[in-house]
């Protein structure tokens, strides 16, 4: 009996020393996003040509990006300069890099309309099975990379170990907290044929530092440290050394209450027989005012004068939205020329923009798109039609 009692004994004792993560919660991550949110990429990196210094490149590129049905429909817009002792911001009016994706339970992203944005891909990626606080993993993901910002993106696969380091709050939410590290290795066994044909070699390290939030696994704060060196065809090598930040924002919803009613004292008061018009829809983005039948001089993004009083009056809309965003999308009949019909109605939409930055709204609120004639409203073959399809509509993103 005293030999059965001190077996107990020294098993219990045995028991005090497990390991503690040996009985750590085990965590599942699982994406399940689907707000609308803006994603903020800021780039702080110092310039090496050569070897020598040339200075700090700034850049940011902001986007909104709506979620409806699974499908991820971002518009980009990027500032940018190389400065020696100050960073410069630049306001005003900003042309949209469009990026349709689609994001996996796992983190998965597929791209459906790539414009080399966003730069990260499938990052994070989470695991299959469920892991405890300490444990690691490994996954693969892609950086679109345009180092000199040629308009050329190079899309470079990248091999992450990440690492569950800890729950903690951020921002008032609840978080979980990783690490990722990853070497960047192109052109030996990577290559892309779609990328910069005069990018030879891409080689560095990245230390990452995640905030995951609990609620659905989106990623609210990403902060790199990056040393990376890229050779080109003409024998030039440029390294960068900084930091690059990403992070979510969510937009604020929409005062109906001040917006409504001076959207309701336009809507209905123009719309005569060859006159334009105001109809107004709730979308996935936010509230939709489509101009329709706006008069331009043909074949130019000139509106006629006759256009002052509608754009008044859609100003006086857009003074009661806050602080939210304003895309303006232009559309065009259809020609028979897509290319042109896609840079017309991308001026247009400008033209609209820079209008009502004249009548008091900020121009750093815009984000211009063209969709030229891809999304007609009705039939195109008659005159009725194509002046319906001319339109331009500005969204109250939230």
């Amino acid at each position: 009996m005293k030999n059965f009692f001190r077996a107990i004994i020294v098993e219990a004792a045995a028991l005090l020393f497990v390991p503690a993560f040996l009985f750590a919660a085990e965590t599942q991550f699982v994406y399940s996003g689907s707000q609308n949110y803006s994603l903020v990429e800021r780039t702080d990196l110092r310039r090496y040509d050569n070897g020598k210094y040339v200075g700090l490149m700034s850049r940011e590129a902001r986007s909104f990006i709506v979620c409806e049905d699974g499908v991820y429909d971002g518009d980009f817009f990027v500032s940018q300069d190389t400065v020696h002792n100050q960073k410069i911001v630049v306001n005003g009016i900003h042309d949209s890099i469009r990026s349709v994706f689609k994001i996996g339970a796992d983190g998965t992203l597929t791209m459906i309309e790539d414009n080399g944005y966003p730069s990260f891909r499938s990052f994070p990626t989470f695991p299959e099975k469920k892991i405890q606080q300490g444990q690691s993993w490994q996954a693969r993901a892609v950086r679109a990379m345009d180092p000199l910002s040629k308009g050329r993106p190079t899309r470079v696969p990248i091999y992450v170990e990440y690492t569950y380091l800890r729950d903690e709050f951020f921002g008032g939410q609840e978080v979980y907290v990783l690490s990722a590290r990853w070497a960047t290795r192109y052109g030996r066994s990577e290559f892309d044929p779609n990328g910069d044909p005069d990018l030879l070699r891409a080689n560095g390290s990245n230390n990452a530092t995640m905030f995951i939030r609990k609620a659905d696994c989106a990623a609210l704060v990403i902060r790199d440290s990056i040393d990376e060196l890229y050779e080109f065809s003409d024998g030039n090598k440029v390294a960068f050394k900084g930091t690059i930040s990403m992070f979510a924002e969510y937009p604020p919803a929409i005062d109906r209450t001040k917006l409504l009613p001076a959207i309701n004292r336009v809507v209905g008061t123009s719309g005569g027989a060859g006159e334009s018009s105001v109809k107004i829809k709730e979308t996935a983005g936010g509230i939709m005012l489509t101009l329709e039948n706006l008069h331009f001089k043909p074949d130019s993004a000139q509106l006629l004068p006759g256009e002052a009083a509608l754009l008044d009056k859609i100003a006086a809309i857009l003074k009661e939205t806050g602080q939210n965003k304003l895309l303006v999308n232009g559309h065009t009949a259809s020609v028979g020329n897509p290319s042109g019909e896609m840079a017309l109605s991308i001026e247009r939409a400008k033209e609209v923009a820079a209008q009502l930055c004249k009548r008091g709204i900020d121009a750093d609120k815009f984000i211009c798109r063209g969709s030229g004639s891809k999304y007609p409203v009705v039939d195109n073959s008659t005159k009725e039609g194509m002046a319906q399809n001319r339109r331009v509509e500005i969204t109250i993103l939230e």
